[in-house]
């Protein structure tokens, strides 16, 4: 239970315990019975007064658990404006309803209640520190729709430039929109628990939209023999480009933005309105699912609005797997728990990019096995559906690991303090 140790396991207070011993009542009469004189010879024993009894040695044991623990998290409750933020942090710590009964509370969120209500008047635990103002919502809002409007600059830039000024168009939007991006993922319900620049993810996200933007043109040459030149920026050159996904992606941070914000919400809602770990875990889930639901509504309007306005072909399937398995990393990664995001965003990046290692290296002499399966995937169903089988199955995968994470209340605790 995480260092809780005997916490975990309060011993209920019994009265003072039996002296024993010579000492003891029940000793002395034995005593008397065995060496007793004649009456004659012995005089009475003098009264035993109140001040010649010892008083019984109290039993070394938890008489307040509760106390006790709120030493133990004392900078939980510190922090803590209000009882949800101790019961998250107790769930976090590993502590259940079950756990609870232990320190005669019928759940988490009733313990929680009684060491918020006693932080203020215990000397051990300090005050709790006042709520820091929330910012305003323009903030980040408006933070979350600069990455599409610098991509749909930069798209429509390449579109109207030929030769060498169309490489640097490319180059100065890719660049502007990455900052765009970094600076969306810095602020707002985006933001990582500590406030920090986004991580290592980094690189695999710009892999995977590197591909969304280059990869299935790239496959489709492999496979007939090329390329023969570089890109043109163009969807009608030798190694066509894709933008139409890319400008979908770009333009659905301010959805992703706004949907993990309901999230965040609503959650909260239902966690001060819960009784229990098991109740919160089943209110949660289905607006979980429904959040998810409605940013691939979102994606899938802007793509279809993307691929009308540039005159490309849709993409549903790729485009809305590579999303949902963006949004759910980062909802996940904002949340607390980076670690499965991270390693499910590297093994897809390198599933695609052994695809396009595959294709290149059966080139080889007696390697021409090394291409079948990627071939036959690509002549049955087309280059699009690398992407999409291997971003769905990722994107799948962590679904099931968010309904898992995502329903717990410590999911939704404040981030600890730095030190």
């Amino acid at each position: 239970m995480s260092g809780l140790g005997e916490l975990d396991r309060p011993e209920t207070p019994t009265g003072p315990e039996t002296p024993t011993g010579p000492e003891a009542p029940g000793a002395r009469g034995s005593a008397r019975s065995e060496q007793a004189p004649s009456p004659a010879t012995t005089p009475a024993p003098a009264p035993e007064t109140a001040a010649d009894r010892k008083p019984a040695t109290p039993r070394r044991g938890a008489a307040d658990p509760v106390k006790a623990l709120m030493h133990r998290h004392q900078q939980l409750c510190a922090r803590a404006v209000d009882p949800l933020e101790i019961a998250a942090g107790l769930e976090a710590h590993g502590i259940t309803d079950r756990t609870a009964a232990r320190f005669r509370h019928r759940d988490v969120f009733s313990l929680a209640e009684e060491m918020y209500a006693r932080v203020s008047r215990d000397g051990d635990a300090p005050p709790p520190e006042a709520p820091a103002a929330s910012r305003a919502r323009a903030d980040w809002a408006l933070l979350t729709l600069l990455p599409g409007t610098l991509c749909a600059a930069a798209v429509a830039a390449v579109h109207l430039t030929h030769g060498r000024s169309r490489l640097f168009a490319a180059a100065a939007g890719t660049l502007a929109v990455a900052l765009a991006i970094r600076a969306a993922l810095h602020r707002g319900p985006l933001s990582r628990p500590d406030r920090t620049v986004p991580g290592r993810s980094t690189t695999r996200t710009s892999w995977l939209v590197a591909y969304a933007l280059l990869g299935n043109g790239l496959l489709d040459g492999a496979i007939a023999g090329g390329p023969d030149s570089l890109p043109t920026g163009t969807a009608d050159g030798p190694w066509p480009l894709t933008t139409a996904p890319v400008l979908a992606l770009a333009l659905a941070c301010a959805p992703a933005a706004w949907t993990a914000h309901l999230f965040t919400a609503r959650a909260r809602r239902k966690l001060a309105a819960s009784r229990g770990l098991e109740d919160f875990a089943a209110a949660v889930r289905p607006l979980l699912l429904g959040t998810f639901a409605l940013f691939l509504g979102a994606l899938a309007a802007l793509q279809t609005l993307c691929a009308a306005v540039l005159d490309e072909p849709a993409a549903h399937a790729e485009t809305l797997t590579l999303g949902a398995l963006l949004f759910l990393a980062r909802l996940l990664t904002t949340h607390g728990f980076a670690y499965a995001p991270a390693v499910v965003l590297t093994a897809t990046a390198t599933l695609q990019a052994a695809a396009l290692a595959a294709v290149f290296t059966s080139r080889l002499p007696g390697c021409g096995f090394l291409a079948t399966p990627v071939e036959t995937l690509v002549t049955t169903w087309g280059a699009g559906s690398v992407p999409a089988l291997a971003c769905g199955t990722a994107a799948l995968a962590l679904l099931v690991h968010a309904t898992r994470k995502l329903t717990r209340a410590s999911a939704h605790a404040p981030p600890e303090p730095s030190r």
